[in-house]
């Protein structure tokens, strides 16, 4: 699906460099089919000497010929780098945005373009971990949405949401959800401590429980709650464990983390 295609990234930050690097591992294209755009010089070394593709320092030189324009600038500049790209896309290009906050009326507005797709990945992308929610503007076609899942999937798992008000959830969810689990992490490895373990085995063990919980539930056929119940055996120490999570409010604040997600996505988007 990218035969014959060229894929240009506005910004080369992480994110993009993730997708990038996933893209190229996977065969997808060649490096010579990718052009990135970005201002620092020592950036567009390293981007050479790493995948071997065309690092420029315009963004309009990067948009030159492109089938598929990858928006990965921090959403303040948006407003500075987006309009440099009117008249310059090619009318039948797809404009693939990673930006947070920025909706598809927003970008169309700043680009005077209609096929795009807007789309939350997440941290974890970038060890190709990821999980990434997209929803497509009108004028995206098939091979557009296809192209949109192989180059989101080089990041971890992708998912196709049904309409744009979607994606703020998701964005409290994916997006803003490693850093709960981060602090779960960090929460359990301080109780460890406390309890008297060393820091460095307390952190060893509980990454360790906490990436094992994930991926059996993930491999599981059962449901996350029937797998709690699994290991949860009556009077036992899971269950005095649980009992106090219950107690301490932790489904409460964790609800109330999402849905304090979910407003600020929504605040930053009308923003």
């Amino acid at each position: 699906m990218f035969e014959n295609q060229k894929i240009a990234f506005i910004g080369a930050g992480a994110m993009a460099g993730a997708i990038i690097g996933g893209l190229i591992k996977q065969g997808l294209v060649s490096p010579d089919q990718i052009t990135a755009s970005e201002p620092r010089a020592e950036r567009r070394a390293e981007l050479d000497a790493q995948y071997g593709i065309n690092a420029v320092a315009g963004n309009g030189e990067a948009v030159q010929g492109a089938t598929v324009i990858v928006l990965a600038v921090k959403p303040q500049i948006a407003p500075l780098a987006l309009p440099e790209l009117r008249g310059l896309i090619a009318h039948d290009a797809l404009l693939l945005s990673i930006m947070a906050g920025a909706t598809l009326e927003t970008l169309g507005a700043l680009t005077g373009h209609d096929r795009i797709v807007r789309s939350m990945p997440n941290t974890p992308a970038q060890i190709g971990m990821g999980m990434t929610a997209w929803t497509a503007g009108e004028g995206v076609s098939e091979l557009q949405r296809a192209q949109t899942e192989a180059i989101l999937g080089a990041l971890g798992e992708q998912m196709e949401l049904p309409g744009e008000p979607y994606i703020d959830m998701a964005t409290a969810m994916n997006g803003s959800g490693p850093a709960y689990a981060f602090l779960f992490i960090e929460a359990f490895i301080d109780a460890g401590v406390r309890m008297g373990l060393p820091r460095p085995q307390a952190e060893r063990l509980a990454k360790q429980t906490v990436r094992g919980a994930a991926e059996y539930a993930f491999q599981s056929d059962t449901t996350v709650s029937t797998l709690r119940h699994q290991v949860t055996s009556p009077g036992g120490t899971t269950a005095a464990a649980v009992a106090a999570l219950e107690s301490n409010g932790l489904r409460t604040a964790i609800d109330q983390a999402v849905e304090a997600a979910f407003k600020q996505a929504q605040y930053l988007g009308k923003k």
